[in-house]
């Protein structure tokens, strides 16, 4: 959300402690009851997944959620008794990425849920990944150990440190055979260069540099500088009531490291080259489709706003998603997509109830397949959609606890518009608002998707033989 002025009010150092003091009674008393639940197997909102997402080799899946844990999953590897292992994810690391802070200046909890995880190119034993709430990026390296070290002469094996005097003899330490251990640590922490929430991550073809994006600021850092980061798209007003748009998501394309494109509440899209000049506040390319006057309504500008974008695998394609429909454009061709794809159409006559449960402000994520030619995007009732491109059929499937025992056979769900209900069919008016797939990610590889809905993580994969 935006606010009227960057300036604030002085507060008064007792002011400061009473809210910290409150502050921590809080955060005490939500662990204490979120603990409870986790032990009594409850479903708390702090265990809500806020995202997922494939490393480049597709052997890590990452979840981040609303209680500042990042979740690492390792995939299986294959043995001859067992070919069937090979999909399979099972925990490799848990941490806890962010914790909740207060701003003191502006009176606002800084909430600890994570917003964004992107994957940085593994280069050596160890994976790196980028995590922001909405107000800080960090860098994390998770590395496995699996020996240690022991003989030290100036400590014990206890890591005391021995007298002086008693050290009779040299020795050479030695590494020991150990548990294997998984470690995660923090290496860079980027924090106070955003006044609004960070809404997207985009780590840089580069390697060495990646974007932080709010609603009015997209910031450029160095991976290795925590300190500076250089301000290339400001579309701040001077007067804040002039504000017409906010910045919903950026991304760097996916070979091109001085482009990068984002997106905004009113439906456009701009492609912006860095090499151009320094602030990108002219894009070199707008993306946006007419308005058709016929179809015009008061929801018009708030389905129109796309809630996420990703560049295509090869670089060529950009896909929007909006609330009702998924769109491809051609890099090449700005006056309107080249495809359109009507996610659930069925949810046009509904729109008003929409908005007054506030569902139309959900924002859902979008994902290409490996090979560019499939995409996938969410839905509620758990629907999540899948749209062949080349082919142009489409299916409906649902993510649930009571379909999706392991081995088993996903049946196509299909949700029935009006008149007779046929059997297996779904209803719009029996469509569960409350349970939505927002956040979805596809191995980069294989086909193997895992989508989260509310606290559950469900891993899909193609039939195994």
């Amino acid at each position: 959300s935006t606010s009227s002025s960057d300036s604030t009010a002085p507060v008064s150092i007792e002011e400061v402690e009473k809210r910290e003091r409150e502050r921590k009674e809080k955060c005490d008393t939500r662990k204490i009851n979120n603990s409870f639940l986790r032990d009594h197997n409850y479903a708390t909102e702090a265990d809500i997944i806020s995202t997922v997402e494939f490393n480049p080799s597709g052997e890590l899946l990452a979840t981040g959620d609303k209680g500042g844990r990042v979740v690492v999953f390792q995939r299986e590897q294959e043995t001859k008794s067992q070919p069937q292992r090979r999909g399979e994810y099972n925990v490799y690391s848990t941490f806890q990425s962010h914790e909740p802070e207060f701003d003191y200046l502006k009176s606002l909890e800084i909430e600890e849920k994570i917003n964004k995880i992107r994957w940085l190119p593994q280069q050596n034993a160890a994976y790196f990944l980028l995590s922001t709430n909405d107000k800080t990026v960090k860098l994390w390296k998770i590395s496995e150990r699996d020996r240690r070290p022991e003989g030290y002469n100036l400590k014990d094996e206890d890591g005391r440190i021995r007298d002086p005097s008693t050290i009779t003899s040299l020795r050479v330490p030695v590494l020991q055979p150990t548990d294997l251990m998984v470690e995660a640590t923090a290496r860079r922490v980027y924090s106070n260069a955003h006044t609004y929430h960070i809404n997207s991550i985009s780590v840089n073809s580069d390697l060495q540099t990646y974007i932080s994006t709010d609603d009015l600021r997209v910031n450029l850092w160095n991976l290795e500088i925590t300190d500076q980061s250089f301000n290339i798209v400001d579309i701040k007003p001077s007067n804040m009531e002039d504000l017409t748009e906010v910045i919903t998501a950026a991304e760097f394309h996916p070979q091109q490291c001085n482009t990068f494109a984002y997106s905004s509440s009113r439906g456009s899209i701009r492609l912006c080259d860095m090499r151009k000049q320094a602030l990108c506040d002219t894009h070199c390319k707008f993306f946006e489709e007419p308005e058709d006057p016929s179809t015009r309504s008061f929801f018009s500008e708030i389905i129109s706003s796309i809630s996420d974008i990703k560049f295509s695998h090869s670089g060529r394609f950009l896909m929007t998603r909006d609330y009702l429909t998924v769109k491809v454009w051609d890099l090449n061709m700005e006056n309107k997509p080249l495809e359109t794809y009507q996610v659930h159409d069925y949810l046009r006559g509904k729109l008003c109830s929409l908005y007054e449960n506030d569902c139309i402000f959900d924002k859902f994520e979008c994902v290409w397949n490996g090979s560019d030619s499939v995409i996938m995007t969410g839905s509620y009732n758990n629907f999540f959609r899948m749209f062949d491109r080349n082919t142009k059929r489409d299916v409906t499937l649902e993510a649930s606890r009571e379909n999706s025992k392991p081995r088993a056979i996903l049946k196509p769900r299909k949700v029935c518009m009006g008149g007779k209900r046929r059997k297996d069919e779904v209803t719009v008016d029996s469509l569960d608002f409350s349970k939505k797939i927002l956040h979805s990610t596809w191995h980069p590889q294989d086909n193997i998707i895992a989508v989260a809905a509310s606290n559950n993580l469900y891993i899909f994969q193609d039939k195994v033989a």
